[in-house]
């Protein structure tokens, strides 16, 4: 059994480091693309790589950035048994916060619903059903996201325990801070909309 110090540090260490895998910058450059961080909003999550009118691209970066919360989670509970809450917590911030990157990544959307998915299936997958009906109605992923992310900790209280209602919350904090300047458009009504270059 491993002590509690040792896998907190281990939780935190290396979900922080399966999340600061930069998979949106990672797949424009191998495709030829340059650096995405050269693109519409600079950021290296599915958002910006949409921009670029690669569909399939930022698909796959979605995917994979929810694959990272996903896995940080999952990797967790089979090494270590029950760090859910630093695992994801760390996955979301090294995506957000990424050492390789100047610790200038993306907003953690994606990862965080990797992780939502991953700790609490019913929550992940009412968030996801959130984002796709506030993305029809508001054409903005960030507002979608925003509405998506809110409504978790409150899901996990529905659905899981409080732990999980816990991680929820300090992953929301980590992405709506991220979101800071998108807050401060959609205030003023100049967020883009989803697909909207430059």
């Amino acid at each position: 059994m491993t002590d509690p110090s040792i896998a907190f540090a281990l939780a935190l260490i290396g979900g922080y480091l399966i999340g600061s895998i930069p998979f949106g910058l990672l797949l424009t450059k191998a495709a030829g693309l340059g650096d995405i961080r050269s693109i519409g909003s600079g950021n290296i999550g599915a958002t910006n790589v949409l921009r670029t009118g690669r569909k399939g691209l930022a698909a796959a970066t979605l995917v994979l950035d929810g694959l990272k919360g996903a896995a940080a989670i999952l990797l967790a509970r089979w090494l270590l048994g029950d760090q859910d809450l630093v695992a994801g917590t760390a996955a979301v911030l090294g995506h957000t916060l990424p050492v390789w990157l100047g610790f200038k990544g993306g907003k953690g959307v994606a990862t965080g619903l990797g992780v939502y998915l991953a700790a609490m299936w019913p929550v992940g997958i009412a968030c996801c059903v959130i984002w796709l009906i506030a993305a029809k109605v508001t054409k903005m992923s960030s507002a979608s996201a925003l509405i998506a992310i809110a409504a978790a900790p409150v899901l996990a209280l529905v659905f899981s325990d409080t732990e999980h209602a816990l991680l929820a919350l300090l992953v929301g904090v980590l992405i709506f801070w991220r979101h800071e300047a998108n807050i401060r458009r959609l205030i003023a009504g100049t967020e883009p909309r989803i697909g909207q270059k430059g």
